[in-house]
């Protein structure tokens, strides 16, 4: 497992809860939870410089392969939520980012996603260098 600089592992992005992400009870429905951790992660991404399509190009792919989210507070329509994406861990062939959303002061949901890196043809794949080296560094654009 490679070392990570705990200065350069997150990035926080802000959103608003849409109206059509709400259930029947006019709170937010808790499988969109996983929507705004891949909002996070995205944006963490795009921060350094980075998109899922630069890399899905050059035929290296990062599918979830593991999720969990723990619920805290309720979030609503047109709530402004801040995502907290940090990566918390980098192996071989996958990574791990962990996520904070809050209201405010107020904890809504946390959670975490582990991707595995994969080939074209879906074989796992030893992370490329260079990926690995944008996935260490630290923010070169604010989202």
């Amino acid at each position: 497992m490679t070392a990570i600089d705990p200065s350069r592992a997150s990035t926080r992005t802000r959103m608003r809860v849409r109206f059509f992400e709400t259930d029947l009870m006019g709170i937010v429905h808790h499988g969109s939870y996983f929507t705004y951790f891949e909002h996070g992660r995205v944006e963490w991404l795009r921060a350094r410089g980075v998109t899922y399509a630069d890399w899905a190009g050059k035929g290296v792919h990062l599918p979830v392969v593991e999720a969990h989210a723990k619920y805290q507070a309720p979030a609503r329509f047109d709530d402004e939520l801040l995502v907290e994406t940090t990566l918390t861990e980098l192996r071989t062939v996958s990574l791990r980012f962990g996520y904070r959303i809050t209201r405010g002061d107020v904890p809504i949901a946390t959670g975490y996603t582990r991707l595995a890196c994969i080939d074209a043809s879906h074989a796992l794949l030893r992370m490329p260098e260079d990926m690995r080296a944008i996935l260490l560094a630290a923010e070169v654009t604010k989202t």
